[in-house]
């Protein structure tokens, strides 16, 4: 939050992504290596092995969010990102053919797209990520570990690994045994076990990683091994041919010291003991780095995502959440809460509750006085150092637009032209965009169907036949007071006033509790009689939605 300081000014709020890109700071030599112009970089990774959802995204926009306050800084800074596509495929998901099987222990770069629209399995999960990332205003470096392997950028690091590989392993070896006796005695007393070496290559017959290394030679960096599965037997030489690549937990802190890591999250898992990121800290200096600042962020959950089914195992992606939230209000629930806070995704009823939520913040956020860490948060969503996230021009709330939505059951353009007569005049569609499109998508998409309001096509003649004497009363007065066009204001004093003037109140008075009871009854009859329910969307935004002449054909008899 925003502190005072001795002179009584307000100093600016802080959160995690202050506290963290002063972490990377210091990591990257300090303020003043940055001012010299040293970079910063703030890296993240993901292997493309399915659909990327939203517990993944939170180590990209993590990473966002940090370099982001840096370059506002004026920070020469850098978003790496690492595709672990040269990572094994381990298993065939639900969904995908049985024959899939075949490319098990081969790289995700390397294993055909079954759904054939890309080059291969990586490339299937990382393009509809891409997409969404640059929605969200997320710019980034993307490395391709398959590229970087194959091209031999690593190999001084590979060799190096090979060759300390003893004092490597007693690192691993410490965390694998949990036990506190000297592990580099018991590899130089024992013959070298090559179960354990830093370095797998995949099989020069089959593709697969599936290899037991049978002999190394450090005089020549001749590696010889047979693969499990095709049988075959190679010798692949490390100085020369680059054919694998380093094991996780030395490969990693490998890449800090070769990028210049100075910041990087990882799951909470990571953080654990014995966890990669806990080896890395002691495997880091090894390559003449140290690890960088580091964050361990929560568990992120999702509800209300029955009908959310583009996803493999129906896990929501960034792409599904884009189609009901608009970028600055996703981005919001990830940067509003510290890392290592777990939270939920509600794609139900909860949506119209966040949408609200974030346009009270926007009206808040407008007044300087009142900038504090929400405020903050509300900032660091809604743009980027570099320029703000999609906004609709003409702000209509979310309520709104996806009851409008669901009456209409319309075009756009109808909605629009709804919208304008309830009260937020446009000149165009494209004044509402994207939250409209968004309304429109929610409500096709997660409200359930017994929750849509369908409009009769027909008057309830049966209904309208068995009106009370009270009942017809309301319905002559709200046909007789109905003028020609509609609005939101002249609607609302209309349903409102028709039991007021059967009760011989003005509509100007303030209603007693016999006409309040009359108005919910009115109300309810309004409902059955329109749209065959007890209830619905607000009744003024039905009626101006329904229009003059459709209301007289339902409501007369």
């Amino acid at each position: 939050m925003a502190r005072g300081n001795r002179d009584g000014k307000q100093q600016a709020p802080t959160d995690w992504v202050t506290r963290a890109a002063d972490e990377a700071i210091r990591h990257a030599g300090g303020t003043e290596a940055v001012a010299a112009g040293a970079q910063v970089t703030c890296a993240s990774g993901a292997s493309p092995s399915g659909p990327v959802h939203l517990g993944n995204l939170r180590e990209f926009l993590t990473v966002h969010f940090v370099a982001d306050e840096l370059r506002r800084r004026g920070v020469n800074v850098r978003h790496l990102h690492s595709w672990d596509d040269y990572d094994r495929f381990r298993k065939v998901p639900a969904g995908v053919p049985a024959e899939w099987a075949e490319h098990i222990g081969r790289p995700l770069s390397a294993v055909p797209d079954p759904w054939g629209c890309h080059d291969s399995w990586a490339t299937h999960f990382k393009a509809p990520l891409q997409a969404a990332l640059a929605e969200l205003g997320v710019e980034m470096v993307e490395v391709s570990q398959t590229e970087q392997y194959r091209a031999g950028t690593y190999r001084e690091q590979v060799l190096h690994a090979v060759k300390h590989r003893r004092e490597l392993d007693a690192v691993l070896e410490k965390y694998r045994t949990k036990k506190g006796d000297d592990a580099d005695e018991q590899a130089e007393a024992k013959p070298e076990d090559l179960a354990k070496f830093p370095y797998k290559p995949y099989c020069r017959g089959c593709g697969r990683d599936t290899v037991d290394i049978t002999s190394y030679d450090d005089a020549t960096t001749d590696l010889a091994y047979t693969c499990r599965e095709c049988g075959e037997s190679h010798v692949t030489n490390v100085a020369t041919q680059d054919e694998g690549k380093l094991v996780w937990k030395i490969d990693w802190p490998m890449r800090w010291a070769f990028e210049g890591v100075d910041f990087e999250p990882g799951g909470a898992d990571h953080a654990t003991p014995g966890s990669s990121y806990t080896v890395g800290k002691e495997v880091a200096p090894h390559f003449g780095a140290a690890a960088p600042s580091f964050v361990a962020y929560g568990f992120v959950g999702f509800a209300g995502m029955q009908k959310m089914s583009s996803s493999a195992g129906g896990v929501p992606t960034a792409t599904d959440a884009l189609r009901v939230l608009e970028p600055s209000i996703l981005r919001w629930l990830y940067v509003r809460r510290a890392p290592k806070q777990t939270f939920d995704i509600d794609f139900g009823p909860e949506v119209v509750r966040l949408y609200d939520e974030w346009d009270a913040l926007a009206k808040k956020a407008a007044d300087p006085a009142k900038r504090d860490v929400a405020v903050l948060a509300y900032e660091r969503a809604a743009a980027t150092a570099v320029a703000p996230l999609p906004a609709s021009p003409v702000q209509v709330p979310f309520r709104t637009l996806s009851s409008v939505a669901d009456v209409t059951a319309g075009s756009a353009e109808l909605i629009s032209d709804v919208i304008t007569h309830v009260g937020f005049p446009h000149d165009s569609v494209a004044d509402l965009e994207p939250r409209l499109s968004k309304a429109m998508q929610w409500t096709v998409e997660f409200v359930p169907a017994e929750e849509r309001t369908t409009v009769r096509e027909a008057a309830d003649t049966a209904r309208l036949a068995a009106l009370s004497e009270q009942e017809r009363q309301w319905l002559e007065l709200l046909l007789s007071s109905l003028p020609e066009e509609l609005t939101q204001e002249s609607a609302t004093t209309v349903v409102y006033g028709v039991p007021k003037v059967a009760r011989g109140f003005s509509l100007e008075e303030k209603p007693n509790d016999e006409v309040k009871a009359d108005q919910k009854a009115f109300f309810q009859l309004l409902y059955n009689l329109l749209v065959d329910a007890d209830r619905g969307p607000r009744l003024p935004t039905l009626v101006v939605a329904l229009g003059t002449e459709k209301l007289r054909a339902l409501l007369s008899a």
